[in-house]
């Protein structure tokens, strides 16, 4: 384990509707990925979320996967930019797994930062990603992942054909819903098991409670 960071919490959002965790738990589902249509949905705060809740609610470890290449990412929030990471892992360049992973104390989760990104433009290998997770899920009871959006992320596709679960993240009032059903087949097609989807940053024009109460 390559150190850990005491000090730091990242913000975790109190859902306002079901927790988003209880499905994952009722399906016994281990690893999932979390992605959206297009950028700036809410993944990464969404992932946080989730691993967060999985944490709370279950006895084993759970695991925060950085796969996302955003400025606003985990790995950029915490300043882990230059640490060997998921890529690294992914791509063979590192085998010790310890050496890449960070504990995060104050959220109860570890995390695996994004890594080094190779020049090599033809994408994660999808025989070293299957075996990478099958190694961490023999460590983690849960493993999540913060993934590009479909329509931004070349590797996207191919981690969510190997995971147990993709959940889709949907922005209210700016994720169209051809384009969220668009990539949601897109996922389908590259043999993803989509779970189901997160609505983010909904908005109330009335008090929640009157919702709560329709």
């Amino acid at each position: 384990m390559d150190g850990s960071l005491p000090t730091i919490r990242l913000d975790v959002t109190t859902p306002s509707e079901i927790n988003i965790a209880s499905t994952v738990l009722d399906q016994q589902q281990q690893v999932l990925l979390l992605t959206s249509a297009n950028k700036g949905c809410g993944v990464t705060t969404s992932a946080i979320t989730m691993a967060h809740q999985l944490a709370s609610a279950c006895t084993g470890k759970v695991l925060l996967i950085d796969a996302s290449l955003s400025a606003n990412s985990v790995t950029c929030q915490l300043g882990l930019q230059e640490r060997p990471g998921f890529l690294d892992l992914a791509a063979g360049h590192i085998t010790a797994l310890d050496d890449c992973l960070t504990e995060l104390p104050a959220n109860s989760f570890d995390l695996l930062p994004l890594g080094q990104r190779s020049s090599d433009s033809r994408g994660l290998s999808t025989e070293q990603l299957r075996q990478l997770l099958a190694q961490l899920s023999e460590r983690y009871r849960f493993v999540v992942i913060d993934g590009e959006a479909v329509y931004t992320g070349g590797d996207t596709l191919t981690i969510g054909s190997l995971v147990d679960g993709v959940i889709l993240v949907v922005r209210a009032e700016e994720t169209r819903w051809e384009v969220a059903q668009a990539a949601a087949q897109r996922l389908a097609l590259a043999g993803a098991k989509l779970m189901g989807s997160v609505f983010n940053a909904r908005k109330y024009y009335m008090p929640k409670w009157v919702y709560d109460h329709l």
